[in-house]
């Protein structure tokens, strides 16, 4: 079963979206789209939720979301894991960080990886033209 539309139709109910849905649609897309898109109650199409950055992948024809979900984790554990977790705990942190201290987060963060096992490997591996073996360290 594939879903080509996705909205908030509840206006048209006689109700608001429950579940958080005015609060996230609007710190995701901005006051203007989540008026929108909440007061017309209108579905978008799934290229329009990706133009709007309502989701991040569309799946193509025959392409589960699933079988997305996998490829896309498969990307994401080629990279190093210290590094993963540390980009992790900084992007998370952000939203409730004045900008200096963010900043300041995120320079701790990069410099506790810089003498990691991983990093060296990094390196090596590009110096060496391979795909770099990360073991976590």
């Amino acid at each position: 079963h594939s879903v080509t539309k996705i909205g908030l139709p509840e206006t048209k109910l006689g109700i608001i979206p429950g579940a958080g849905g005015t609060q996230r649609l609007t710190r995701l897309l901005g006051l203007s789209k989540a008026k929108n898109l909440i007061f017309t109650g209108r579905s978008l199409t799934a290229e329009e939720a990706l133009e709007y950055g309502l989701v991040d992948y569309v799946s193509g024809q025959g392409v589960s979301a699933a079988d997305r979900a996998v490829e896309l984790a498969r990307e994401i554990s080629a990279n190093a894991p210290l590094a993963l977790r540390a980009a992790k705990q900084a992007i998370s942190r952000a939203p409730e960080l004045e900008l200096e201290a963010g900043l300041d987060f995120e320079r701790a963060s990069y410099e506790g990886l810089l003498h990691s096992t991983d990093r060296v490997e990094a390196l090596n591996a590009f110096k060496e033209k391979r795909a770099p073996v990360f073991k976590g360290e």
